[in-house]
């Protein structure tokens, strides 16, 4: 049986080596306020290229400084933001990855002194701020901040852009109607309360001409939340405006128990890849080269997102080649300790 894993994949004009992407992970590393790039940041993704991840890709990276989910959120609002996003950028790619970024707007999940902001003024939790309804005006301005955030991710030499659509932040708060109860066009069925991930797409889409890839948490827990069939409808949406990938999560718009186990997210992949035809990404206690291979040997999604393993073990990819008795050409630095002899 060919593995498949390791094999190459396609994304317009960029092509990824293997499977296997660094899940976005927040690291709360940055001088407090500021949101630029530490040196922390620049060892933390550079070791996991090293390791041999096919496509690494930066955490949740704020478009606005309101939209932090804290003060050591990374940040992407102001041209000051890219000179070490570039740095990221440049070591990824010296050590033979591809680099991603996730835009991000935290909503009513930021934890921030100053007013925050989300579709309407509903908080979290008890322990959250209540937000304020953003306004017509507002919602304009945070768009044009997805946009400018997307410019400044060329200007770095990213990729692979993300626009995060899950864990309960902005995006989620727009399209669910657990969070969502506005009667504007912005609220009420489904397609209006799509509209504002729709027009922050086409907004990235008109500075942005790489591939595009959206994380949708495609289970709210709730029988109250979206359905599958709505996230059937989202994700048909995405491929009409010709999104490159799903990348697909779950839970985060309120607080509700998971139940989590091995792969438990995967049959969200594997339901929107089948129903809506476009290609996704399964994550979620992802840990075995073994579990890796299955969810694309059998076209269960087309990416596995690793995320707390590659934590564990930055070269978690030489990991997986060897439970699969895949022969992984190791940096050149690394070869004597890397053969199998």
């Amino acid at each position: 049986m060919d593995n498949k894993l390791f094999s190459p994949i396609h994304f317009g004009d960029v092509t990824l080596k293997n499977r296997i992407v660094m899940s976005p992970m927040c690291m709360y590393s940055c001088k407090p306020m500021d949101g630029t790039v530490q040196p922390f940041h620049i060892a933390h993704y550079e070791s996991r290229a090293v390791g041999q991840v096919g496509l690494v890709m930066v955490e949740a990276t704020a478009v606005q400084p309101q939209g932090r989910i804290s003060y050591e959120d990374l940040g992407i609002w102001d041209d000051l933001h890219v000179e070490g996003l570039k740095e990221i950028t440049n070591r990824v790619h010296a050590n033979g990855a591809k680099s991603a970024i996730q835009l991000a707007h935290a909503g009513r999940k930021a934890s921030l002194a100053e007013p925050i902001f989300a579709p309407s003024g509903l908080a979290f939790s008890k322990d959250y701020h209540v937000p304020n309804e953003m306004t017509t005006k507002e919602i304009t301005e945070t768009i044009k901040a997805f946009k400018d955030g997307a410019t400044r991710a060329k200007q770095a030499g990213f990729d692979i852009l993300e626009i995060h659509g899950a864990h309960g932040y902005l995006i989620n708060q727009f399209l669910s109607p657990l969070t969502n109860k506005r009667q504007d066009e912005y609220g009420g069925p489904r397609e209006n309360r799509y509209r504002f991930l729709s027009e922050v797409i086409d907004a990235v889409k008109s500075v942005w001409t790489g591939p595009i890839f959206v994380r949708l948490s495609a289970n709210e827990y709730d029988p109250n939340g979206n359905t599958m069939d709505d996230f059937i409808y989202f994700a048909k949406q995405l491929k009409r405006q010709a999104i490159d990938l799903i990348d697909c999560s779950s839970g985060g718009v309120i607080p509700a128990p998971v139940t989590t186990y091995p792969l438990y997210q995967v049959p969200l992949a594997e339901t929107l890849k089948k129903e809506a035809d476009i290609a996704t990404g399964a994550v979620g206690l992802i840990t075995t080269g073994l579990q890796a291979e299955e969810i694309i040997q059998n076209n269960r999604a087309d990416l596995v997102f690793v995320a707390r393993a590659l934590l564990r073990n930055p070269y978690w990819a030489k990991q997986a080649a060897d439970e699969l008795n895949y022969p992984l050409e190791a940096p050149t630095q690394y070869v004597r300790g890397w053969r199998n002899s």
